[in-house]
Formats: C-alpha cells, sequence, structure tokens
C-alpha cells in the first residue's frame, strides 16, 4: 500500500514539474515577433530634392512634395505634386491629379540617410535617390 502511495505521489510531482514547466514556457515567450518589428525613419531626414537618373523627388517640410521626369521634357515648375506622410518603413505619397482626383502609391523604405533614400514598392521595384 505504501508504494501505491509512493507512486502516486511521485506522479503528482511529476506532473507537478512538467506543468510549471509548461507555464514558464508560455510566459517567457513574447507576445510579438521580432520578425514583425519594422525600422522606423527620421521624417526630418527625408526633406530636400532628391535624384535617381532622370527621376526627381522634392520632399517639403509641410508634407507637400512633387516629382518629374526630365525625360520626359517635365521640368520642376510642371511637376505632379502630391502630399507625404513616413509610418515606421512606410512612405505614402497621395499625389494630386489636376481634375481634384487623388491616387495613393505606398512604398517601403529600406535605406533613408542625409544623403541616400531607397524604397521599394508592393512589386519589389526599388528606387535609389541621391540627394541634391
Amino acid at each position: 500500500m505504501a508504494t501505491k502511495k509512493t507512486n502516486n505521489t511521485h506522479m503528482k510531482r511529476i506532473a507537478l514539474i512538467f506543468s510549471s514547466i509548461a507555464l514558464l514556457v508560455l510566459f517567457s515567450t513574447s507576445c510579438s515577433d521580432d520578425d514583425d518589428v519594422q525600422p522606423s525613419f527620421d521624417q526630418s531626414l527625408i526633406i530636400g530634392k532628391w535624384k535617381s537618373g532622370t527621376l526627381f523627388e522634392r520632399y517639403d517640410a509641410d508634407k507637400s512634395g512633387a516629382t518629374w521626369d526630365t525625360k520626359d521634357d517635365v521640368e520642376e515648375s510642371e511637376a505632379q505634386e502630391f502630399t507625404w506622410t513616413i509610418e515606421k518603413d512606410q512612405l505614402e505619397q497621395i499625389h494630386i491629379i489636376v481634375n481634384g482626383g487623388l491616387v495613393p502609391k505606398t512604398y517601403t523604405i529600406t535605406d533613408l540617410t542625409a544623403s541616400t533614400l531607397e524604397y521599394e514598392d508592393a512589386y519589389g521595384n526599388t528606387k535609389s535617390f541621391s540627394k541634391q
């Protein structure tokens, strides 16, 4: 009879140890995945005029901007205007169409420094700019 009681006590102890380990693992894991952490970029670094080949983009401090391509014989005075925001690594440009329409474009910033800007669109196309 004592052996049966000892076995039950031993089994309860093992079950308690496993339960404790399971709870420890459950509460020690993070609620967020490190792979989901998005970098944040300093918005003030984007202010200015940027060039990628014949394509230009200008970002103003008041969150307005413009884009033009000299290959298409378009100068800054004729540029397509947009407003912009940066949220973590997402750059959103809202292009303002002459007839009153708005066209949103969203990019993932991969690099933003005082002299370089690089972003990628939803299709994996990358643009690299240098500050002018």
